[in-house]
């Protein structure tokens, strides 16, 4: 990246990021969190489908196809998309804290054109943590995990409690997903009991 922001500089006292004990094993594909989520949902039709596995410390590894509904000029992914690839990696990262959080900044660089066909091999690390806040960077390669980087991103997320999502979402999604016994052990899981 030519120039990340002050704002996606860890401060001073930030600590080096640590995996949750019960984050998922190494290697293990960390799957949706929300069925109807555009980036990682498998109930999303023109959705990335983005699926993510828990790579060693607090990284992980991701791939996603650039489908024909996710082009901008023709042939090619749009920028928003790749984006959201990005930003969607960078989010499944807090699986690996156990951490309820959400983007707060996300800086990205495009190097190169993405084809529609191409597999978008991504991979992404917590840098830093300093409080509530959370470091991050991910990148995304063309013609396999070793090739050309096409994009890059830093981040920001922000750890919030699950009342962030029930008090701003759309209460006839919130409803359907505290009634999903799957969406409810989800965020249980993430609970801080005192």
């Amino acid at each position: 990246m030519s120039g990340t922001s002050a704002s996606l500089q860890p401060p001073a006292d930030a600590v080096t990021p640590v995996r949750h004990p019960d984050a998922p094993a190494p290697g293990e594909l960390l799957g949706a969190h929300y069925g109807l989520c555009f980036g990682c949902g498998g109930e999303q039709p023109h959705g990335l489908h983005l699926q993510a596995r828990a790579g060693e410390g607090v990284s992980l590894t991701a791939e996603f196809t650039v489908r024909p509904e996710h082009q901008g000029a023709p042939g090619l992914a749009h920028g928003g998309i790749l984006a959201t690839a990005l930003d969607e990696t960078l989010g499944s990262l807090n699986w690996l804290l156990r951490t309820i959080a959400v983007t707060g900044r996300l800086e990205t660089d495009f190097r190169r054109p993405v084809p529609v066909g191409t597999v978008l091999h991504l991979q992404a690390e917590v840098t830093a943590v300093a409080g509530r806040k959370i470091y991050s960077t991910a990148t995304g390669r063309v013609g396999g995990p070793e090739g050309p980087v096409a994009v890059r991103a830093d981040a920001l997320f922000i750890e919030v409690k699950v009342d962030h999502f029930i008090d701003n979402g759309r209460p006839e999604e919130i409803q359907a997903a505290m009634n999903d016994p799957d969406q409810v052990r989800r965020a249980r899981a993430f609970e801080v009991n005192p």
